[in-house]
């Protein structure tokens, strides 16, 4: 298949051994009654092609701020962010959704599928925003999505109508839906019982083996000794990073 370049939007290059993520001196404060809360404090992070990285820490430690910085849904108060060799905190509020259509696939804990569109609707339709693939095209890459996650069967239900854990085997497929070199998770597996939560990270482990880069929030500490890097963090600040033991 070929990515249609309708909407001028075209894919960034990334060199071999280049960084696909590098946040430089990245700090967030937010203001509250009591003054500016930061969030995060001179964040230096890079994370390479095909790396799996969990971020662990505390609540309120600054983990989820530093993926909205990632994925763009944040912005920094000072320093760069820089992914698949684009400052995207430069970049506004249309072209960054444009960007993101195309380079990031997120999932989120609650799933959050829309709720009047079938299963496959879900998954066809960030390929339709960014402008990827013809209408066949897409429908046949929906299905295709929906078999690596084995849910084909539930293709042309409403989410209601399936479980909690298909709900988010569909987010993933959604997430997965434009072939992003990248697949941001902000806790994936919260709201999953033990065995759908083994079921779906052993899916990401999968993905990740292909060359999928996996930056993945957690609370869950077996699951964070299992990818190739994990980093804590602490009050804002990155605490301690450690790779997997082999």
């Amino acid at each position: 298949m070929t990515a249609s370049q309708s909407n001028g939007t075209s894919r960034a290059s990334i060199s071999p051994g280049e960084h696909l993520v590098d946040l430089r001196n990245v700090s967030k404060a937010y203001k509250t009654e009591a003054g500016d809360f930061l969030a995060l404090k001179n964040i230096d992070l890079t994370i390479g092609q095909g790396e799996f990285v969990a971020v662990v820490g505390k609540s309120g430690s600054g983990k989820s701020t530093l993926v909205n910085m990632v994925t763009g849904i944040d912005r920094p108060t000072r320093g760069e962010v820089i992914v698949a060799g684009t400052p995207i905190h430069l970049l506004d509020e249309g072209q960054m959704a444009r960007w993101r259509g195309r380079h990031q696939g997120v999932v989120f804990q609650f799933f959050q599928l829309l709720p009047t569109l079938t299963v496959i609707e879900n998954i066809t339709l960030p390929m339709s925003l960014a402008g990827m693939y013809t209408r066949r095209e897409r429908r046949e890459r929906a299905m295709h999505l929906l078999e690596q996650v084995d849910i084909a069967d539930q293709a042309n239900k409403l989410p209601s109508a399936i479980s909690g854990g298909q709900q988010q085997r569909v987010a993933i497929a959604r997430a997965l839906a434009n072939d992003p070199p990248m697949v941001v998770a902000d806790e994936p597996t919260g709201n999953l019982d033990s065995y759908t939560a083994e079921q779906v990270f052993g899916l990401f482990e999968r993905l990740a083996g292909a060359g999928k880069t996996f930056l993945m929030v957690t609370h869950d500490e077996d699951l964070a000794r299992r990818v190739s890097r994990t980093i804590e963090i602490t009050d804002g600040k990155i605490a301690s990073q450690s790779l997997a033991v082999a």
